[in-house]
């Protein structure tokens, strides 16, 4: 049996995440940025722009509604 001599004195109350630790960190590293690259990918698949609705009625802008002029609005402090 071969015994390693380690190079520095090991404190037995020191705790390290050691190899496993790094192992699980780089898989979810790795599991992230492919992630990350599917959802850039199905991003640029999506069209944000809504088709035109035929039965909608057309709204001109000239005839914008002013809401103090309406009869349901409220007089402000001048009365």
């Amino acid at each position: 049996m071969i015994h390693f001599v380690p190079l520095a004195e090991v404190d037995a109350d020191k705790v390290t995440p050691g190899l496993l630790g790094f192992v699980v960190f780089a898989v979810m590293a790795v599991g992230v940025w492919a992630l990350m690259k599917s959802m850039s990918r199905h991003m640029r698949k999506v069209d944000f722009k809504e088709p035109e609705d035929p039965s909608a009625p057309e709204h001109d802008p000239a005839e914008s509604h002013d809401p103090a002029e309406s009869p349901t609005a409220t007089p402000g402090p001048r009365g």
